[in-house]
């Protein structure tokens, strides 16, 4: 991030424009908008400008700027259209102090205006570092389309009843109070009553949340894919948006606690394959521990909970201490890996059956009917195999799987990093610790793609 966006207080501050072209009546149309004192120089002022002047919008200077002109001021635009006088204006208004942007010069600017969304005293702003002004405007569009204009109405009342609302409690109470003001009964009785009606509403709301009962701590079980963003659900999304404390595992994407809020508490608490963990009864520890402060908690788990999350035992950790809790399931590894190299994990005249299987358990390598597993119409997903992948292609080749069995390794499953490794049962221990990423092993699978180059593996796999 290079441009760090803020919200700059321009009420009273200066701000000095120079320019009286179109370039500078496009900057003015905005400025117009705040608070700030205008001055603009300029000797050619278009109609619009002196327009403004005279109704005492700005204060119009009819001359070439000069050394002093931008002293105490905020903020200076260049706005001349022309290069040369735009850099010459650059040069004395930082001499002066202030804060330049060249229009339509982004390498020589020291801030960027970005594209706004106007709902006064909501604003959106949206940036691109300049480089895609294009999806800026798109992007304003959609939100210009999805944003109320009531919605500025009912920020400006809310914000007269802020003093109020500090009888309630400061954190959880008093965001689900505005969160019922704003996605609730506000606009609901703006719309039926206007500003009296909206009003009313944030009186009714906060009597029933200052005589409501203390909401109890909760336990969300959340799955949150294999680590692409685009991948959770929406209940997952919703749960972290609302979450006062989150508890992950190793796996979990930066990407997708970025989703998270800034003010949520985020607790790092992952095992690492026969390496540094956090011991599964800490992990129960804190759950209970935030849960009996009355905090909404998700307890964030890679791919789904469900399938190799130790789900059972945080349930049973939280019921035996009267915790609520509730499950929401994610997509598994397995789902996003084949997607992503083109094939089904079942399909008609392949394999009569699929298995689901670790590669370790507590007590080392996981067991499993090698026999059946051996089989020439199977079809296995494995997890947690790399470590363990010799030991697994010994136990298959002695009960009879083939050599030229075909096995897929996929790393780092739907991320920006993954990689798609395609090997046979016989260099699958090559391939695996060859990994430096968290894996998946799809067995007897193939990608799509490799399947025309590799007759012999096409032939086992069907």
């Amino acid at each position: 991030m290079q441009h760090f966006p803020i919200f700059l207080d321009t009420a009273g501050r200066r701000i000095v424009l120079v320019g009286g072209g179109e370039a500078a009546l496009a900057k003015l149309r905005l400025l117009l908008k705040t608070q700030a004192r205008l001055s603009v120089f300029t000797e050619d002022p278009s109609p619009e400008i002196e327009t403004w002047a005279a109704e005492g919008k700005l204060r119009l200077e009819r001359r070439a700027f000069r050394p002093g002109d931008a002293l105490c001021a905020a903020l200076a635009y260049a706005a001349t259209e022309d290069d040369v006088e735009d850099a010459r204006v650059a040069a004395l208004a930082r001499a002066d102090g202030a804060l330049v942007n060249l229009v339509d010069n982004l390498q020589d600017s020291q801030f960027i205006t970005p594209a706004i969304v106007d709902r006064d005293p909501v604003t959106v702003a949206i940036g691109t570092e300049g480089a895609a002004p294009v999806l800026a405007r798109a992007i304003k569009r959609d939100l210009e389309e999805k944003l109320s204009p009531a919605l500025g109405s009912l920020a400006r009342i809310g914000k007269a009843f802020r003093g109020a609302v500090e009888a309630l409690p400061m954190g959880r109470k008093r965001r689900d109070f505005w969160t019922a003001y704003y996605f609730g009964k506000g606009p609901q009785a703006f719309a039926e009553n206007g500003t009296d009606g909206a009003q009313d509403a944030l009186q009714d709301l906060l009597h029933e949340h200052l005589h409501a009962t203390t909401r109890e701590g909760h336990v969300a079980l959340v799955g949150a894919g294999p680590g692409d963003p685009e991948l959770l659900t929406l209940k997952a999304r919703k749960l972290l948006h609302e979450a006062d404390v989150i508890i992950h595992d190793t796996l979990i994407s930066a990407d997708i606690l970025e989703l998270a809020r800034r003010e949520a508490k985020i607790i790092h608490a992952g095992k690492t394959g026969f390496g540094t963990h956090t011991p599964q009864e800490d992990i129960h520890a804190l759950m209970v521990e935030h849960a009996r402060t009355g905090a909404q908690i998700v307890r964030l788990k890679s791919g789904d909970v469900g399938i190799y999350g130790r789900l059972d035992e945080e349930i049973d950790a939280l019921d035996a201490e009267g915790i609520d809790w509730s499950v929401v399931p994610g997509i598994t590894a397995a789902s996003a890996a084949v997607a992503t190299i083109g094939q089904s994990l079942t399909k008609r005249g392949r394999n009569q059956e699929l298995r689901f299987l670790t590669g370790h358990d507590v007590a080392g390598f996981a067991e499993q009917d090698w026999r059946s597993l051996a089989a020439q119409d199977t079809v296995a997903a494995i997890y947690m195999a790399k470590r363990g992948s010799r030991y697994l292609q010994g136990r298959l080749m002695m009960h009879g799987a083939a050599a030229e069995t075909p096995v897929t390794v996929v790393e780092n499953v739907s991320r920006a990093d993954q990689r798609i490794h395609a090997t046979t049962l016989q260099d699958l221990p090559e391939t695996a610790q060859a990994c430096t990423g968290p894996a998946i092993l799809l067995y007897g699978l193939s990608p799509r793609r490799a399947e025309a180059h590799l007759p012999a593996l096409k032939e086992i796999a069907q």
